[in-house]
């Protein structure tokens, strides 16, 4: 998979790309990461890419015209998106989308924003990490960067250790744990200590159930409620108030 960042910092994206489970990726090939200088498209001496807002206003904006011309010099892997706050919510499930193909490439606003003729002629749309200001999009390429990037194969040690984290079946992961079993009179759950293969996989969906609704119940309204099969569940192991904190004392809102 080959992610391509366009930035007036390109140091700053190979510095973090470079580094950690990303960074070893790339240098063992299973993933690509090319870095395209914003500058490069600038025509005068000073290499500018801003300018100052028609209609008076605060702050400068990106040019039309060096963004167009770096990105069309570079030819670079599409789609290309624009990270801004306008755009289509990035999670999980997009994540994945982005690791079945063979790449795509990150457009990093800066200053007060982009010209919108950038918008709507160059990028093939925009994405966004949260309803949040950052001064610009290369913390946020980071983050779309790295979530797709564990996906491939090749890039963790253990794929299947993606099947079980949070989001991907709706729900957020559960509790982890690890040696000694007991730290400062805490001690880790008997079951897992149990050997019980079935047991655990009971308990810990039972966990991840019972995290979700307690922490984020609009995960839980998104995948549709939770089965009767996975209420039993969490009466099985002692989360029955959560059930009905989650409906409601006389469950009518229960789908």
């Amino acid at each position: 998979m080959r992610a391509e960042i366009f930035t007036i910092f390109p140091e700053l994206v190979t510095s973090w790309a470079g580094a950690s489970l990303i960074g070893k990726a790339w240098r063992s090939g299973a993933i690509d990461i090319v870095v395209h200088d914003l500058r490069a498209g600038a025509n005068d001496p000073r290499r500018s890419v801003d300018d100052s807002p028609f209609g008076g206003g605060a702050g400068m904006v990106l040019a039309p015209e060096p963004l167009f011309a770096a990105v069309e010099a570079a030819q670079p892997m599409r789609p290309l998106y624009l990270l801004g706050p306008g755009g289509r919510r990035f999670d999980q499930a997009m994540a994945r989308e982005l690791a079945a193909g063979p790449g795509f490439s990150l457009l990093c606003g800066r200053y007060e924003g982009v010209d919108e003729r950038v918008a709507e002629h160059l990028v093939d749309g925009e994405l966004s990490i949260g309803d949040f200001v950052l001064a610009g999009g290369e913390a946020a390429a980071a983050v779309v960067v790295e979530a797709v990037a564990r996906l491939v194969p090749g890039v963790m040690g253990n794929l299947a250790s993606t099947d079980e984290e949070s989001f991907t079946e709706g729900l957020l992961e559960y509790p982890q744990y690890t040696r000694p079993a007991e730290f400062r009179g805490w001690a880790v759950p008997e079951v897992l200590l149990s050997g019980h293969h079935s047991r655990v996989a009971d308990w810990r969906k039972a966990c991840a159930l019972a995290r979700t609704l307690e922490r984020r119940p609009d995960l839980i309204a998104a995948r549709g409620g939770i089965s009767p099969e996975e209420e039993a569940l969490l009466a099985q192991w002692g989360f029955d108030a959560l059930i009905s904190f989650s409906y409601g004392p006389d469950r009518s809102d229960r789908p």
